[in-house]
């Protein structure tokens, strides 16, 4: 465990937040996602190697829950069941019990990757995307899917409720605060929304945003939403990603939030970030503040000076700028927004003399300061 020593910046010198370093633990491999419980004291981590593990907020102490095959793309926590579901790019999901070290039950959910999971807020659904780009003419526009790119499980039995379809590869995946709908985004651009109710699809747009045609190197469409989530109402949903690049291989696109009213008959782009205030890299996370004033968007930086970013929900605004020094992957509120938990990486590093890899995982937390 160490503990971080350099003060993060604000965005200007009377921002209304920032966030303060704390504590970091190192975990041995990659962290591609965390979810919390809800008393803050337990951290959940999936993993590069495919472990799920419980991490302790206090002391970094971890406890191996579960393993998948390949990489752990996936965690989150279920209070009321006081369960843990993974998903993991071996397209399986796990569901284990935190006292436990191995897991109840193993789905075979995809033939291929699981890009994202997300639990309902009622905690009735599991919702996984996947999806492999394959050229499907001669302008490498993807190729239908082999298998549905959206499915949607029972939380509580693992049993297949619904199957969706989508453009290859769906990348992101929410649900409305009511349970009701979900929403999923793909390489292209393209968000569709299903409701729940009926398995009907409520809603389908594109924003060109998000996806572009790589002319140096690699000739293929690269981007795609990345992460979304819904406001606290429900009427509008938020999507990230990257913009367009020339080299698909600097991964230097413009760091990229949209807002769309998505209920409207012809869904609506009501807000994006400032052409100002975005630099260039990959942005992976999007998470609202529990108050729901603010929100969090973080990634990978390529060109800039930040990685993480607050911004005030109402108008836009960068309220607060942070350079983690780590691919963010993932990020969680704590303690009721008072603090936050961001999961990433740094470079692998070489072996040491004893032919092992040094930890390259890491979880940072971070205070949550607000101007009264």
């Amino acid at each position: 465990m160490s503990v971080l020593e350099t003060p993060i910046n604000a965005a200007a010198a009377d921002a209304d937040v920032k966030l303060v370093p704390g504590k970091e633990f190192k975990l041995p491999t990659a962290v591609f996602a965390i979810d919390a419980h809800p008393a803050g004291k337990r951290l959940f981590a999936a993993c590069f190697d495919g472990s799920v593990f419980e991490v302790s907020t206090e002391t970094g102490e971890r406890k191996l829950l579960g393993k998948h095959t390949s990489f752990a793309s996936g965690v989150r926590y279920l209070p009321k069941a006081d369960r843990v579901v993974s998903a993991g790019y071996d397209g399986a999901l796990l569901w284990m019990n935190p006292a436990e070290t191995k897991p109840l039950r193993t789905v075979a959910a995809h033939k291929f990757w699981s890009w994202k999971m997300r639990v309902s807020p009622d905690e009735q659904f599991v919702g996984t995307v996947t999806g492999q780009y394959a050229p499907g003419d001669i302008k490498y526009t993807p190729a239908a899917e082999v298998e549905p790119s959206i499915k949607v499980y029972e939380a509580a039995t693992g049993k297949l409720r619904w199957s969706f379809p989508h453009v290859p590869p769906t990348l992101s995946v929410a649900f409305s605060p009511d349970s009701r709908y979900i929403a999923a985004g793909n390489l292209m651009g393209e968000v569709r929304v299903y409701d729940l109710q009926t398995g009907k699809q409520a809603a389908a747009w594109t924003t060109p945003d998000f996806t572009c045609w790589g002319i140096i190197k690699s000739h293929h469409y690269i981007g795609g939403i990345y992460d979304m989530t819904f406001s606290a109402d429900g009427k509008d949903l938020l999507v990230c990603g990257m913009g367009p690049m020339v080299d698909p291989m600097a991964g230097n696109g413009k760091q990229t939030w949209q807002r769309f009213a998505w209920q409207e008959k012809t869904p609506r782009k009501i807000s994006e970030i400032k052409e100002t205030d975005a630099g260039g890299g990959l942005m992976e996370v999007l998470r609202f503040h529990p108050d729901q004033k603010t929100f969090l968007m973080s990634g990978r930086l390529a060109i800039g000076k930040w990685n993480t970013a607050i911004f005030d929900a109402a108008s836009g605004r960068t309220l607060h700028t942070a350079d983690t020094k780590m691919r963010v992957t993932d990020a969680t509120w704590l303690h009721d927004g008072a603090q936050l938990a961001l999961s990433g990486m740094t470079g692998q590093g070489k072996k040491t003399k004893e032919g092992k890899y040094p930890e390259f995982g890491h979880v940072k937390l971070y205070d949550f300061q607000r101007k009264v």
